[in-house]
C-alpha cells in the first residue's frame, strides 16, 4: 500500500510512518523541505533498517500553493496514493498567530490541493481537540460548527479553520482525528517539547527541592484538561485509517474518563517524589471575581512584574492559565466503537507519569541547557577577591583561577608578606592570579584602587566582598573598647561599600554584575560575644537588600552569604575554636562558587535559617539557647590579654559545638 505523510519529521508523524511500515509492502512518500535534507539519515535510522528502501522523500514547502511538489513528482504520485495522512501543523498553544495561519489554515488548503490534485483514494487529517475552542458543555464527535463562537484563541481557530477546509473541498474520502493534549510515550517516556502539563514540571521540582515529600502542599483545582499518551494516538489513527465504514467523520482521540487539573497534577507529583497538593483551592472561584477588579489588580507594576517574573522563572506561558479552568469535556463513543475489539485503550495515567517525569528531568529540563559549570559563568570576566591572600579569599582564589577562562582573577590585601605567600602559593598550583596591596578600611586608597582596576582591567564583573575583621568578646569586657565596634564597622561594612560604590557605575553601564557579600551565620542567630563583628555584617546584609531592590532591573545581581564558621587566620587567637568543629576553607570556596553559578539571593545552612526562623517565632527561647551557650564557653584568652594559654574543652561543649557546627559562641 502507497502512503503520502506530511509532518513526518514530527513528534506524531515519525511514529506513525514507523506504525505503517509494519504493514507488508508498503510505501511511503513523505513530504520534507530541501533545508531539511539533513534530517533523512536520523529519521531512516528511527524508522528502521530497509527504511531507505520503503521511505521515500518528495521535497516540497507547506507554505506553497500544492505544497510545492514538482510536476515530475506529481505525476508520479497520481493515482498511487491509496492514504493521503496529513499531520504538519502547529501544535503548540504559544505559538504567534501568523505562525499558526500559515502552517495550520495555509498548509492544509495546500495539502488538500495536492491530494485532490494527485486523486489520492482518501485523505487522513489529524486535526485536534482544540476545534471545539473553549465550548461549555459536552462537544461530540459529529460537533463542529457549534464551535464557532468560542474560538478565542488563535490555535484554536486555525484548527477549526483548517478541518472545514478539509470537510468542504476534499474530492476523496476523509476522516479527521483530534487527539486531546499529547504526552510523551507510555512505554518510553519520550517527548520531543515541552507543552501542556510538561509547563507545570518546574513547579513540581522546585517544591520538591524545597519540601520534604510528606509535607502537605497548596495547590489549585481546575478543569478536566484531556491527555493522551503518543503511542494511543499513533495506534488508533492507524487502525481507524484502515478501517471500512468511517468516512467523513470525525474521532476523538481522548481519555473517556479525564481528570481534574488538580488530581493530574498531583500523579506527576508522586512521580517526582514531590509534595502532593493536599490542599487545593477550586480556580472557578476566581470566576466570581469581576473582570475590571482583575485586569485593575494585575495592571498594577509590582503585581505585574512579580507574575511575570515568576512565570518567567517557571518557565509557564501566560496563555496556559487560561485553560486551568477548561470547559469542554470530549465525547469518544465512535472512537471507542471504532476500537472494540482490539487492545488500544488510552492507559493510566498513573500508570505511565513517572516514565515521563523522568524522560523530563533526564533530556527536557530547561536547566540542563543551561551553562552551570563554574568555567562557563567566568568566561572572559574580571573577578575581585577583597581579603583574598588568606583563608576563604585564598581558596577562593585558587577554585576561580584554576577554571581557566576567567580574564583576570583579582586579589587583594593589606600584608604585602601575605600577598606574596599567595603569589607563590597560585605559582605551584600553576594559574595565574593578580595581586594588589590595598586596604578597604582607607578611603582614598580604596578611590585609587577601584580607578586603576578600570583602567587595567576594564572593571569587575564580580565582586566578592570577603575582607573582615572579626573581634570575639562580650560586652562586659567592652565598656571600655568602643574603637572595637569602630574598626569592625569600618572594614565589614563601610570597607564592604567603598569597594562596592567604586565598582557599581562600570557594572551599571554595562548592565551586568554581580556582588557577592560574605556575611555570617551571626546575623541570623544573633551570636553573643560577637556584637560588634554581628552588628557590622547586619548592617551590610540590610544594605545589600535596599541595593539589590534598586537594581534588579539593572542587571546587577546581589548575593549574600550566611557563612557559617571556617578555619581561618582570622579565629585564630580563639584557641577554643581548634577543638570546635569548622569549615575548612575550601568547602567555604564551594559556597562561593555557587553563589557565582547560580545567582541566588542568600546562601545559609539549614542551621542558620533554622536559628532565624527561631528566633522569628519564639525569640525568648532564642536567647535561651544562645544565653546557654553565651556561659558555656568564655571569653577566649586572647581577648583576657594571655595569648597562649588553652584550656581544653569540657564534654558538654564537645556535644553542643558538634551539634551546632558553624555557629559562632
Amino acid at each position: 500500500m502507497t502512503y503520502f505523510v506530511t509532518g513526518a519529521s514530527g513528534f506524531i508523524g515519525k511514529r506513525l510512518v514507523k506504525k505503517l511500515l509494519e504493514r507488508k509492502n508498503t510505501t511511503v512518500y513523505f513530504l520534507i523541505r530541501a533545508e531539511s535534507k539533513k534530517k533523512l539519515p536520523k529519521m531512516m535510522s528511527f524508522w528502521g533498517d530497509d527504511a531507505a528502501k520503503r521511505c521515500i522523500p518528495i521535497v516540497g514547502d507547506l507554505a506553497k500553493p500544492g505544497l510545492g511538489v514538482s510536476a515530475a513528482d506529481k505525476t508520479k504520485l497520481k493515482g498511487k496514493v491509496k492514504h493521503f495522512f496529513h499531520l504538519a501543523a502547529v501544535y503548540d498553544m504559544t505559538a504567534s498567530a501568523e505562525e499558526n495561519e500559515i502552517t495550520n489554515v495555509l498548509g492544509t488548503q495546500h495539502a488538500v490541493e495536492l491530494a485532490n490534485e494527485i486523486k489520492a483514494g482518501a485523505f487522513q487529517h489529524m486535526s485536534s481537540i482544540a476545534v471545539a475552542g473553549n465550548y461549555e458543555g459536552v462537544f461530540r464527535e459529529d460537533m463542529f460548527d457549534e464551535a464557532k463562537d468560542y474560538l478565542d484563541h488563535p490555535y484554536m481557530r486555525t484548527k477549526h479553520e483548517s478541518e472545514r477546509y478539509v470537510r468542504e473541498n476534499c474530492k476523496m474520502p476523509w476522516r479527521a482525528y483530534r487527539p486531546g493534549v499529547v504526552l510523551g510515550d507510555s512505554k518510553t517516556g519520550e517527548i520531543d517539547k515541552i507543552d501542556g502539563p510538561y509547563y507545570f514540571f518546574k513547579l513540581i521540582q522546585r517544591m520538591r527541592q524545597m519540601l520534604p515529600p510528606w509535607m502537605p502542599a497548596l495547590g489549585i483545582e481546575g478543569g478536566r484538561v484531556n491527555m493522551v499518551p503518543v503511542d494511543f494516538v499513533v495506534n488508533a489513527t492507524d487502525h481507524i485509517a484502515h478501517a471500512k465504514g468511517h468516512d467523513k467523520k470525525a474521532f476523538h482521540l481522548t481519555d473517556p474518563a479525564p481528570l481534574r487539573i488538580g488530581d493530574s497534577l498531583n500523579i506527576f507529583a508522586r512521580a517526582a517524589h514531590a509534595p502532593q497538593m493536599a490542599l487545593r483551592v477550586n480556580a472557578a472561584l476566581f470566576g466570581f471575581i469581576p473582570q475590571s477588579v482583575m485586569k485593575g489588580m494585575m495592571s498594577l507594576p509590582p503585581v505585574r512584574r512579580i507574575k511575570n517574573a515568576v512565570m518567567k522563572d517557571l518557565g509557564i506561558p501566560e496563555d496556559t492559565l487560561s485553560f486551568i479552568n477548561y470547559p469542554v469535556r470530549f465525547d469518544c463513543r465512535d472512537t471507542l466503537k471504532a476500537l472494540e475489539g482490539t487492545k488500544i485503550e488510552v492507559p493510566q495515567l498513573e500508570d505511565y507519569a513517572y516514565k515521563l517525569w523522568d524522560y523530563w528531568e533526564r533530556n527536557l529540563d530547561p536547566d540542563l541547557f543551561i551553562d552551570r559549570t563554574l568555567k562557563g559563568q567566568i568566561t572572559g570576566k574580571t573577578i575581585l577577591i577583597t581579603g583574598g591572600t588568606s583563608g576563604i579569599g585564598q581558596a577562593t582564589a585558587l577554585k576561580l583561577a584554576a577554571a581557566g577562562s576567567a580574564k583576570a582573577v583579582v586579589v587583594c590585601g593589606r600584608d604585602q608578606e601575605k600577598i606574596d605567600e599567595t603569589m607563590k602559593l597560585a605559582k605551584k598550583h600553576g594559574v595565574k592570579i593578580i595581586a594588589y596591596q590595598a586596604d578597604v578600611a582607607d578611603e582614598v586608597g580604596c578611590a585609587a584602587f577601584v580607578k586603576s582596576l578600570e583602567e587595567k582591567h576594564g572593571g569587575v564583573d564580580i565582586l566578592v566582598n570577603n575582607a573582615g575583621r572579626s573581634i570575639r568578646r562580650a560586652l562586659e569586657s567592652s565598656y571600655d573598647r568602643f574603637h572595637d565596634f569602630h574598626r569592625t564597622m569600618d572594614v565589614n561594612y563601610f570597607g564592604a561599600l567603598r569597594i562596592t560604590m567604586g565598582v557599581l557605575p562600570g557594572m551599571t553601564a554595562k548592565k551586568k554584575g554581580h556582588v557577592i557579600n560574605i556575611s555570617s551565620i551571626g546575623v541570623l542567630t544573633n551570636a553573643p560575644r560577637f556584637s560588634a563583628y554581628v552588628a557590622s555584617k547586619a548592617a551590610l546584609d540590610a544594605w545589600t537588600r535596599c541595593a539589590s531592590s534598586e537594581y534588579s532591573d539593572r542587571g546587577v545581581n546581589f548575593t549574600t552569604i550566611n557563612m557559617p564558621l571556617v578555619k581561618t587566620p582570622m579565629i585564630a587567637p580563639t584557641k577554643i575554636y581548634n577543638n570546635v568543629p569548622t569549615l575548612e576553607p575550601e568547602e567555604a570556596a564551594d559556597m562561593i562558587v555557587r553563589a557565582i553559578v547560580y545567582k541566588p539571593v542568600r546562601i545559609a545552612t539549614r542551621l542558620g535559617i533554622a536559628g532565624e526562623v527561631l528566633h522569628a517565632l519564639a525569640p525568648r527561647i532564642g536567647q535561651i539557647v544562645m544565653n546557654t551557650t553565651f556561659r558555656m564557653f568564655g571569653d577566649s584568652e586572647a581577648s583576657k590579654g594571655k595569648k597562649n594559654e588553652v584550656v581544653g574543652p569540657s564534654a558538654d561543649q564537645v556535644a553542643l559545638s558538634n551539634l551546632m557546627r558553624g555557629i559562632h559562641f
